[in-house]
């Protein structure tokens, strides 16, 4: 038992240190190109695996860019009713077959280039849907959970088409993220 477990542990070490899980997120519509994020593992694992798993799955993949408001977010992630060229009158309202996540609220800050995740009032009903800040939203802080924030590419972020109104819904053809990966 005990070589065994001394076998693990140097396998462990000479792999190095453990990379963070991130995310590719190739964008196309009026911003073209890429948008990398690391995920904070250690603030929402839950959130983490959740994400991940949707974007290894491929769920992500054509997903709408369906709701973004100007010098505020851009919304994605509605897998069940945001995928491009289908219906958008219903794109926010769903989310994936799996269970909702319980809140992992942190002290981090909703700064530019956060990524958090999208919630209906109940706190604990964060799905996969999430969003990416244009800029600072410190009265986030607290009620949402940060789960990465964009590493490269917020000059793709910054043109991702804008929504109209108060809830910032993209009239016509929305931006999509045409391909998301898991990154290490």
């Amino acid at each position: 038992m005990r070589k065994l477990i001394l076998s693990a542990a140097l396998a462990a070490l000479a792999s190095g240190p453990a990379m963070a899980k991130g995310l590719k997120i190739e964008v196309d519509g009026e911003a073209k190109g890429t948008i990398t994020i690391d995920l904070l593992e250690d603030v929402a694992p839950n959130h983490v695996e959740q994400i991940t798993a949707l974007a290894a799955e491929g769920a992500y993949d054509g997903v709408v860019f369906h709701r973004v408001i100007d010098g505020f977010m851009a919304q994605t992630g509605d897998v069940q009713f945001g995928k491009a060229g289908g219906n958008m009158s219903r794109a926010g309202m769903g989310g994936s077959d799996r269970p909702d996540i319980k809140a992992e609220f942190s002290d981090l800050s909703f700064d530019r280039g956060v990524v958090g995740m999208a919630r209906s009032a109940n706190p604990n009903s964060a799905n996969s849907q999430f969003f990416i800040m244009f800029a600072p939203g410190p009265f986030l802080n607290g009620d949402y959970t940060v789960v990465g924030r964009v590493t490269d590419g917020m000059d793709v972020v910054d043109a991702i088409k804008r929504g109209t109104g108060q809830n910032g819904s993209v009239i016509g053809q929305p931006d999509m993220m045409k391909t998301v990966t898991v990154t290490d």
